[in-house]
């Protein structure tokens, strides 16, 4: 299992290194062009999201749950009409007394690998759209924090940006095709209806929900999000940050209430 993690981990920094240092000098976007960029999740733009959640009020003992999604996204050109943007998530878990009276867990969660294949320009009616694998990657260091298991699927993403509005979704499917024969399979799919307006100054308010269907489990759960966000220098580094409620539903997800806060660190 550490050797899974630590190989995931280093290919994501060589892929993240690699495209970046594979930019051409073409100066430093305007804060409104990146904050329109950043609500296109396959737009040509290297990107490295550090996003917090917080969970209050988790399970039969009001347990709690802290996660640090590390998301770095980086597109690569594939020829003059198409680019590949990949995307891993690696999500970091503190939490306690989530599973009733569990005690304390910390450590890495499974990783998710998206690759989304994207055409560089628009269809005729204006849809921006990407399509490609995803995969679970057992990469959880403690029993409570994943699957134990390996997975693939489909992914899909769509969206459409009309003036300084854009709309659209995501969804992936993933099944599990091997790991630890004592755990629970995966058939899980994921969808993310969005959309966001941004404003002048770099300053957007986006609105989207995280649904998820555990079919083996027959369970729905999902959080819905309104996040404000805002464009802005660090130094020289150009980034975003982004905070709003996170609000749980389903029968699937016991928290009573929680909170998202990102910082984006963006290289254009």
């Amino acid at each position: 299992m550490k050797t899974v993690k630590s190989v995931l981990l280093f290919a994501v920094g060589i892929l993240f290194s690699a495209a970046l240092f594979s930019q051409t000098e073409e100066g430093t976007s305007s804060a409104d062009e990146l904050a329109k960029k950043l609500q296109n999740p396959v737009a040509s733009l290297i990107s490295l999201p550090f996003q917090m959640n917080y969970d209050a009020g988790v399970g039969p003992a009001d347990g709690n749950r802290m996660t640090l999604n590390i998301q770095p996204v980086v597109p690569i050109s594939l020829s003059e009409d198409w680019n590949l943007i990949g995307r891993v998530i690696l999500p970091v878990i503190s939490q306690f007394n989530v599973f009733g009276e569990s005690g304390s867990q910390t450590g890495t969660s499974d990783a998710v690998l998206s690759t989304f294949f994207s055409p560089k320009e628009p269809t005729g009616s204006g849809w921006i759209w990407g399509a490609g694998p995803v995969m679970l990657i057992p990469t959880a260091s403690e029993d409570l924090l994943g699957s134990k298991k390996f997975g693939v699927g489909p992914t899909v993403v769509a969206l459409k940006q009309v003036g300084k509005t854009t709309f659209g979704f995501l969804v992936n499917h993933i099944w599990s095709v091997a790991g630890d024969e004592d755990r629970s399979d995966v058939s899980n799919t994921f969808v993310q209806p969005f959309i966001g307006k941004n404003f002048a100054g770099g300053y957007a308010l986006t609105a989207q929900t995280e649904f998820n269907r555990n079919w083996e489990a027959e369970l729905n759960s999902g959080f819905a999000h309104l996040i404000g966000s805002k464009v802005f220098k660090i130094g020289k580094q150009m980034s975003q940050f982004g905070l709003g409620p996170r609000i749980p539903y389903g029968n699937g997800n016991t928290a009573d209430w929680g909170v998202r806060a990102q910082i984006v660190l963006l290289f254009p």
